[in-house]
């Protein structure tokens, strides 16, 4: 089992889906876990409970990430609350309207994808990154979109997860020289509240992977995990893809 013990790691998004898996997953392998949510109480309760069950701290913070204002404060409460830092997931995100015509898209839901997609991944990074020292780790959750887009109607969310590798790639060489590395995970076609297993495009999702069924917030989890601890720590830059052989 990965070690990350005495580690402190914040998760955005962390209540439902591939953001919940992970908090648990970094607290079963011995991190203290941080994580921001919206509105979901009743589930960051929950999550804080099933840290606390693993004998780790929990800590849930409300956050809107596409204020950018409010994530340096947030950050500044999680250390002042653990007295460090080591480990950002960017994993919160933005996905609306996809299958829609292009020209159907409106101003608003540009803005908001790019400003919770990439814009507050940006900040948290550089909220975080004068905590980090040898041994940091920033993991941000991309998409296999970033690099194939196998239909129309995907475009808004395609560009902004493409966003997100280049993102990856200039962090990895900015924060090198404090010893903390840089990745991103693609997930391909997970069973989540944002694109569950019998929604309407399942049928297509399923019939691109090579093993025709979606995977699990678990898979991406154990990978986030083993990213976090001192076996990736020669990993830096890299974009690992799971995706159950879609881009394949």
């Amino acid at each position: 089992m990965t070690d990350l013990s005495g580690k402190v790691a914040v998760v955005t998004g962390g209540t439902r889906g591939i953001g919940a898996s992970i908090a648990r997953r970094l607290a079963l392998d011995g991190a203290h876990v941080a994580f921001t949510f919206v509105h979901q109480t009743k589930a960051s309760n929950d999550i804080v409970g099933d840290i606390v069950k693993q004998g780790r701290q929990g800590f849930a913070v409300q956050l809107d990430a596409a204020d950018a204002m409010a994530i340096r404060p947030s950050i500044d409460r999680i250390v002042g609350r653990f007295g460090r830092l080591d480990i950002l997931v960017n994993n919160a995100g933005y996905m609306s309207m996809s299958g829609s015509p292009l020209s159907d898209i409106p101003l608003e839901i540009v803005n908001h994808t790019i400003m919770l997609n990439i814009r507050a991944a940006f900040i948290f990074a550089q909220a975080v990154s004068p905590h980090l020292g040898t041994g940091g780790r920033i993991i941000n959750i991309g998409s296999c979109l970033s690099s194939r887009v196998p239909c129309a109607g995907l475009t808004l969310y395609a560009m902004s997860k493409s966003a997100m590798t280049g993102l990856t790639k200039g962090l990895a060489r900015d924060l090198a020289s404090q010893g903390v590395t840089v990745n991103q995970i693609s997930p391909g076609p997970i069973d989540t509240d944002m694109n569950p297993a019998n929604g309407p495009t399942s049928a297509l999702q399923r019939g691109l992977t090579a093993f025709g069924r979606y995977g699990e917030p678990t898979d991406i989890a154990a990978t986030a995990s083993f990213l976090a601890s001192d076996e990736a720590a020669f990993i830096t830059g890299a974009d690992i893809v799971v995706d159950g052989g879609t881009n394949i």
